[in-house]
């Protein structure tokens, strides 16, 4: 079974991180990765660009796009995991790995109902 890991923190928190606390940081949630893809659990993982840039689509027919996330919480998604666990406990214990070592993120899981891994994309540059 396909779990989501979505990574919820308190915006400000990361990016008020120095280069060098950032980097400590990935450096331990990339140890946990590194393990993960060694074990072939980890599908795509991904660190979201700053929710000042997102926008909503909602509305019926085409839809309206409207500037950023407006979520109803302190906390913004800043990331997500899929991984590959036979039970929703296993999907929380990876959780609680990554949690060790970031604290103060709130990570929610949900399995996937549908998983469509598409095609490996090239970094662009904006």
């Amino acid at each position: 079974m396909f779990y989501a890991i979505l990574a919820y923190h308190v915006e400000e928190v990361i990016t008020a991180l120095t280069p060098e606390e950032d980097a400590a940081l990935m450096t331990d949630l990339l140890q946990i990765h590194e393990r993960l893809y060694r074990e072939g659990r980890l599908g795509p993982a991904a660190r979201l660009g700053a929710t000042k840039d997102a926008c909503t689509l909602r509305g019926p027919g085409a839809g309206m796009v409207i500037d950023g996330p407006f979520a109803e919480t302190k906390e913004q998604l800043l990331g997500l995991y899929v991984v590959d666990c036979a039970t929703r406990d296993a999907a929380i214990a990876i959780a609680r790995d990554l949690r060790r070592v970031n604290p103060t993120a709130v990570y929610e899981i949900r399995p996937i109902s549908l998983y469509l891994p598409g095609v490996p994309l090239s970094a662009t540059q904006s």
